[in-house]
C-alpha cells in the first residue's frame, strides 16, 4: 500500500499548512539559510539554493515530504519528514525538523506546523520519530518536549562549527498505536 500525502491544505488560525510544490524551493532555502546564518540550529554551514532543495526532494521516498506554512502569500516556515535510514529494519522510524523565518518565531506558528507535521507522520505510518537538536538550543528541546518528545541522550562533541565543539541532543517520540509499516511486496 503506497501512502500518499493529503493534497488538501490544512488551515489553522492565521496560517495555511500545505504540501510543498516546486515554487516553494526558494522560500524553503531562504528560511533554512536564516538558520544557518544564526549558527545555533543546524550544523550546515554552506547556504542552500532552491536547486539544492529540489535535488533533496527528488530523492524522497513516498513516505517523505515537506510541509509549508504560509501566511497570506508569504511562506513563513516549513517542516520535513524524512526516513531515519534507508535500511528496511528502520522503516518504522523517521526524523523531523521544522524551521520558521526568524521574524515569525514566538507567535505560535511553530506549534501549529508541528501539530500538522506529526499528524502527517502518523498518516505515513511511522511508529518512532527522532529529532536531533543542538544541545545548546534549549528552546527547541523544550518545544519538542511539549509535544511529548523524550530526551534520550546527548552526543558529546559530535560537531565542530564556528571554532567550537557542539553536542547534539537526541529526542524521540513513539506512537504506540502505530504498528510496523509493512511495505507492499507485490
Amino acid at each position: 500500500m503506497r501512502m500518499t500525502l493529503e493534497a488538501t491544505p490544512r488551515e489553522t488560525d492565521e496560517i495555511l499548512i500545505r504540501p510543498y510544490n516546486a515554487c516553494d524551493f526558494t522560500a524553503i532555502a531562504s528560511i533554512y539559510n536564516e538558520s544557518i546564518a544564526a549558527k545555533n540550529t543546524t550544523m550546515d554551514c554552506e547556504f542552500f539554493s532552491a536547486d539544492k532543495i529540489r535535488l533533496q526532494v527528488e530523492k524522497f521516498s513516498d513516505r517523505e515530504t515537506i510541509l509549508v506554512a504560509q501566511k497570506g502569500d508569504r511562506t513563513i516556515g516549513w517542516g520535513i519528514i524524512k526516513r531515519y535510514s534507508d535500511r528496511q529494519g528502520y522503516r518504522v522510524c523517521c526524523e523531523t525538523s521544522i524551521y520558521l523565518s526568524l521574524a515569525e518565531t514566538g507567535k505560535g506558528y511553530g506549534k501549529k506546523l508541528q501539530t500538522i507535521l506529526l499528524q502527517q507522520v502518523k498518516e505515513f505510518g511511522y511508529h518512532h520519530i527522532v529529532a536531533k537538536i543542538l544541545a545548546c538550543n534549549q528552546k527547541s528541546i523544550t518545544f519538542h518536549q511539549y509535544f511529548g518528545f523524550e530526551l534520550v541522550g546527548i552526543q558529546k562533541e559530535i560537531g565542530y562549527l564556528n571554532g567550537c565543539w557542539h553536542d547534539m541532543a537526541i529526542l524521540q517520540l513513539i506512537f504506540p498505536d502505530i504498528p510496523p509499516h509493512l511495505p507492499d511486496l507485490a
